[in-house]
């Protein structure tokens, strides 16, 4: 399945959910069910959001954007994140008013019947979307995808709530249930905001990868003396790389292009959307630290 086809893929499941939590909610009543309810109205609307940029970062570089639109996605999972933090402050806005008026639930077991429904659909669509947006190099999948996982866990914690409310009829577990969960997505809405800055703060590729990056570049550098000043960014499904290759004084320019080509299929190999640029030096520019030696 395309990442298009997820992302609208994602508006779909979103209606689903939201449609069964509004439902459980009209019927129960429930502070804790209307807050599981709000959040779904906020995957709604990032599903939304997760499709445009998703559209937007497949378009080809151009004259304006000669890198290409990959950083698309980094903006809507930036949006994702801040619209869970505006989901969690109307929560405890419910939860308040929940407080200060504790209310027995009606029709409990159809409320949780469908809750729990809708929870095993995300709980499924998460997977799909982290294991898929995963392969796919997508952010703004896997980040829908982690935000579907707070909903489960939250929901959840919800029907734990819901059942303990109504076997001892403490209805104030109620509010205090939909608190937890105004806390709970509000720190997975913080921790969104901040995987997603470090992709538009064109943060370096992870130290795992990078290890594999020296290694490829030093199997295939072979009539090379050293690579050096060796720099990664992620922007969505692209790895940028770019690196100063030093060269024999006497070596040519189709040589050294030879050489070139050899590096970059190695890489390409290692990560498929790697976009490379090497610059050709004279081995008078050897630097002592730091470089890459050929293997």
């Amino acid at each position: 399945m395309t990442t298009l086809k997820l992302a609208i893929g994602s508006i779909f499941v979103g209606f689903v959910v939201l449609g069964l939590k509004a439902l459980a909610y009209w019927l129960t009543g429930s502070v804790a069910l209307l807050s599981d309810a709000l959040e779904s109205t906020v995957n709604v609307a990032t599903a939304f959001a997760a499709l445009i940029a998703i559209r937007v970062a497949a378009k080809p570089a151009d004259t304006v954007h000669p890198y290409g639109h990959h950083k698309a996605e980094f903006f809507s999972a930036v949006l994702e994140g801040v619209m869970i933090i505006v989901a969690a402050l109307l929560i405890f806005r419910e939860a308040y008013h929940g407080f200060m008026d504790p209310q027995a639930f009606s029709a409990p077991v159809e409320g949780l019947v469908l809750n729990m429904a809708a929870t095993g659909i995300n709980g499924w669509w998460a997977w799909v979307l982290i294991t898929r947006g995963r392969r796919q190099k997508s952010p703004a999948l896997v980040a829908d995808g982690k935000h579907l996982i707070t909903d489960v866990v939250t929901s959840v914690g919800v029907a734990v709530g819901f059942i303990l409310a109504v076997l001892t009829g403490w209805w104030i577990l109620d509010p205090l249930m939909a608190a937890l969960v105004a806390v709970n997505i509000l720190w997975s809405g913080s921790k969104i905001v901040k995987d997603s800055l470090s992709g538009l703060m064109d943060e370096a590729v992870s130290e795992q990868t990078l290890t594999d990056i020296r290694k490829a570049i030093a199997a295939e550098a072979g009539g090379a003396i050293e690579a050096h000043d060796l720099r990664t960014r992620h922007a969505g499904i692209a790895t940028f790389i770019d690196f100063h290759l030093v060269v024999p004084g006497e070596t040519t320019v189709f040589e050294a292009h030879e050489i070139c080509d050899r590096i970059e299929r190695s890489l390409k190999a290692l990560l498929d959307d790697a976009k490379i640029t090497i610059h050709v030096e004279p081995e008078h520019k050897l630097k002592p630290t730091g470089a890459i030696v050929p293997d």
